[in-house]
């Protein structure tokens, strides 16, 4: 009987499995539009096929109920539809009717979750969908112009009175003396007035959920945008750094190194163990915008943590003591990593690989106070006083400008006063855009020499400061912004000290966004191409020590966006690198393959379809396309140029005139300049990316990087990058900008910080909720190709810190993206979907055999 009742299930299995695969090919033909395809054909190599295909096949496969959910990941694995119904047939056996859920840390290490008691501002009885309304949404936004305003007016008055006091001063050694007494004032007091509002307004910061748009949330965006404006950033990775984050209220214990940027807002909530390292560009706030709340929760980090570069934790996230969490990872909320365990991936699991590369050194409390009192000087005694000298040179040079006391009539109405006003910005721009850049080719070349490679150094010392005296020097935006995306980027980074190898150009090798530790030991091998976002790491850390190393990317490899390569990263010739992508840093080296996700697996190197343009890349063509390209992209830095300084100039005519005015109307000249200030940053970029496109939305793309409309892609990204953006998170007037520039946004939409890349192939439904380092990205390039489409976002869509969209995307109304999770190009979200992962995927079982549960 037993015998015969395992052949009949064995039979039933077989039978299910060619349905499945019958099903299956038919979906895929219709996908491909062909008649039929074969089971045993393989997606990519035999059919052609490419992500974009199969991920509109996940999607279709996903609508009907007599197919089991696919996920790209099983796509990867199983490429045939026989490999794939197989699969899908050994999971739905094997799981079925047992419901999906999460496993604990200690066993398949995928997400967990630990309901923790939260406090609320809203009545018990208030909707959980609509929190605030529009009125609400009006009057935050209303008051939330005047604080701006406010605090624009009192910042000014403070700068006009400072230079007057120090202009009263008596010779070079009493200009100096004041000059020091005034930045002081300033630095400790923009330092200082964060700290005072944060503990006047909010108190301290508890586990709680925050409506929205009302009052409670309004001190929270007063507190969240003076934090995160605070000079007290700029001490990153210092041990003064340390004591400010103490003084917002973080719980941190000695010994405690950390590298990243992003100050978090809920300091209360913050606790790390003694002996932590944070490396940099890890985005750890202690709170997070989830349909239409603000919900703040503890990160709690034990002792000796580890937490590498790009790294996102969520609320409610736990790291026991010498637990590590590799780069490229995150930890959603309810995740917590059991002591002495290494985790990657997004979300995290466990992982055999040590991220620890260098051993600790001599790093006590004597060596850290005495370097953080070395950077006070510093800042206090040299650049300070320098930076307000060369304010001082360039107001003297317009003796028009009356900084003391004027009289009638008003300076604006002089010719004068913009010949001097022009000839000033002329000078100030383009002057410094020169010096800049001799300063960048030379002073950290002259550093160089001082740091050995693969040599231990302790933190905090002479051999630390050069090492981020290099760092900042030779990562200045505005000069890769310039050069990105251009011939001229690669002589850039030559000059600046890469390796380069023997350069084939192609005048797409790096975007506009490149950054490193040291460009002295970076090397990228010859025929490679970068997107963007690369962060290339040359330094490995302890909280007590660094090394230099070198970093080699190999020969012929693509990289696709915001990838962080380490310096013992194991890939060698002709790889894809995805977006995103968690670089292995152990195993076997790849060569010939691609590699998606976090954690990483192999996918195919290329596809037919994406060998279309191949022929414009070689021979007497490519260098008859090449020549036209870098033609194109010299007017288009130039453009970029010029427009930057026109803004400049504009805003130098408006700042002069308040001076002037100051001394007869007082703070509302003030007032109206800030206020004229932001109208014409808006208006004039909004009027440049308008005339970029023709006043026209953008299509749709699919062409070589040497079609011409590439090239005038490549100019709208390069004159609409605009970093002024940022002074609208957390407002309405986020939205309303977003609309100016082509995007359709619903209504009371929340934007903590998303960035639209093609902002009109963008819609965004009512009430939707875009958090920190999120990003819609509508386009995608692939060695010579380049692809561009529409992503759609419907209502109530909650996107997660560090989430990525790319093009050709849906998501359905108030579904939910986690935090650090890829959506990738094709993929579509169902209504109240839950969906998480890099790439990201539904609660669903995956052909591995392993439950995976990415609702939040």
């Amino acid at each position: 009987m037993g015998n015969g009742a395992e052949g009949a299930t064995a039979e039933g299995m077989r039978a299910a499995a060619a349905s499945t695969e019958m099903l299956l090919a038919q979906v895929l033909a219709g996908v491909m539009r062909t008649e039929q395809v074969s089971v045993d054909s393989n997606f990519f190599t035999d059919l052609g096929a490419d992500s974009l295909v199969m991920a509109h096949f996940c999607a279709r496969v996903r609508k009907r109920d007599d197919l089991p959910t696919v996920s790209m990941k099983d796509i990867y694995q199983h490429s045939t539809i026989r490999s794939l119904a197989a699969a899908l047939a050994d999971i739905t056996s094997s799981s079925a009717p047992v419901a999906v859920q999460s496993p604990a840390p200690s066993q398949t290490h995928a997400l967990t979750t630990s309901p923790l008691p939260v406090q609320t501002d809203a009545p018990s009885d208030v909707s959980a969908e609509a929190p605030s309304g529009t009125w609400q949404y009006v009057l935050c936004g209303a008051a939330q112009l005047l604080a701006f305003l406010g605090f624009s007016c009192l910042g000014t008055v403070a700068a006009i009175r400072g230079y007057q006091w120090i202009l009263a001063g008596s010779g070079t050694a009493g200009l100096y003396l004041r000059a020091v007494l005034f930045g002081a004032a300033v630095f400790f007091g923009l330092c200082a007035l964060p700290i005072a509002a944060k503990w006047i307004l909010i108190g301290r910061f508890a586990q709680r959920r925050i409506p929205l748009w009302g009052l409670a949330y309004l001190r929270f965006w007063c507190v969240k945008s003076l934090i995160r404006s605070s000079p007290a950033r700029l001490l990153t990775g210092s041990p003064l750094y340390v004591l400010y984050l103490r003084a917002l209220g973080a719980c941190i214990g000695k010994g405690v190194t950390i590298l990243s940027r992003t100050v978090p807002v809920c300091a209360d909530l913050l606790t790390v163990g003694d002996g932590t390292l944070i490396r940099k560009d890890v985005l750890l706030s202690c709170y997070r915008a989830h349909d239409g709340w603000i919900e703040t929760g503890p990160v709690t980090l034990g002792a000796g943590v580890t937490v590498s570069e790009q790294t996102v934790l969520d609320i409610e996230t736990s790291m026991g003591d010498d637990a590590q969490l590799g780069h490229a990872s995150s930890l959603h909320s309810g995740q917590a990593v059991p002591a002495g365990e290494s985790w990657h991936g997004s979300p995290a699991q466990r992982a055999e690989t040590d991220y620890r590369a260098v051993e600790p050194a001599a790093c006590g409390s004597v060596r850290r106070a005495f370097y953080g009192l070395g950077q006070l000087m510093a800042i206090l005694l040299v650049y300070l006083p320098l930076a307000m000298a060369g304010v001082g040179v360039v107001l003297t040079a317009m003796p028009q400008l009356h900084l003391l006391p004027s009289t009638d009539p008003p300076v604006f109405t002089s010719r004068a006063f913009y010949i001097e006003t022009l000839i000033a910005s002329l000078v100030a721009f383009f002057g410094g855009t020169l010096l800049g850049l001799l300063a960048v080719s030379t002073v950290p070349r002259l550093l160089s020499p001082v740091i050995k490679p693969d040599r231990i150094y302790p933190l905090y010392g002479f051999h630390y400061g050069i090492h981020r005296a290099i760092l900042r020097v030779t990562n200045i935006r505005f000069f890769t912004t310039l050069f990105g995306d251009s011939s001229a980027i690669v002589h850039y980074l030559r000059r600046l000290g890469y390796d380069l190898c023997r350069v084939e150009q192609t005048g797409s090798n790096f975007g506009t966004m490149v950054k490193h530790d040291t460009p002295y030991l970076s090397t990228v091998g010859s025929g490679t191409m970068v997107a963007d976002g690369l962060s290339i790491i040359n330094a490995d850390f302890s909280s007590t020590s660094f090394r230099f190393s070198r970093t080699s990317i190999g020969p012929r490899n693509f990289l696709g966006n915001n990838i962080a390569y380490p310096s013992r990263g194991r890939t060698g010739d002709n790889c894809l690198l995805a977006t995103k992508v968690l670089v292995p840093i152990d195993g076997p080296v790849r060569e010939g393959v691609g590699l998606l996700g976090s954690p990483s697996f192999e996918i195919p190197r290329t596809v037919m379809r994406d060998q279309r343009f191949d022929h414009l890349a070689t021979g007497d063509e490519l260098r008859r396309r090449l020549a036209a390209k870098n033609r194109h992209n010299a007017v288009t830095a130039s453009l970029h140029l010029v427009a930057r300084w026109f803004h400049f100039f504009v805003l130098a005519l408006i700042a002069v005139a308040a001076v002037d005015r100051y001394h007869v109307h007082g703070m509302p000249a003030l007032a109206l300049a800030s206020l004229l200030t932001l109208t014409f940053t808006v208006g004039y970029f909004t009027l440049i990316e308008r005339a970029v496109t023709g006043f026209r939305p953008l299509k749709p793309l699919y062409c070589s990087i040497y079609d011409p409309s590439f090239w005038r892609h490549e100019r709208f990204w390069k004159l609409t990058s605009h970093r002024y953006m940022q002074l609208f998170n957390g407002t309405p007037f986020k939205s309303l900008v977003w609309r100016l520039l082509g995007a359709r946004i619903g209504r009371r939409v929340f934007d903590d910080g998303c960035v639209l890349i093609e902002r009109t192939l963008v819609s965004i439904g009512d009430d939707c909720t875009l958090n920190a380092a999120s990003i819609i990205q509508s386009h995608s390039q692939e060695d010579g190709a380049f692809k561009s489409d529409h992503a759609g976002l419907g209502q109530g869509v909650t996107l997660g810190v560090g989430a990525f969209v790319h093009y050709g995307t849906m998501i359905g109304d108030h579904a939910q993206l986690a935090a650090d999770s890829f959506l990738m190009k094709g993929e579509e979200i169902p209504s109240h979907a839950g969906w998480g992962g890099n790439p990201a995927r539904g609660q669903v079982p995956s052909t591995s055999g392993e439950p995976i549960d990415m609702a939040p």
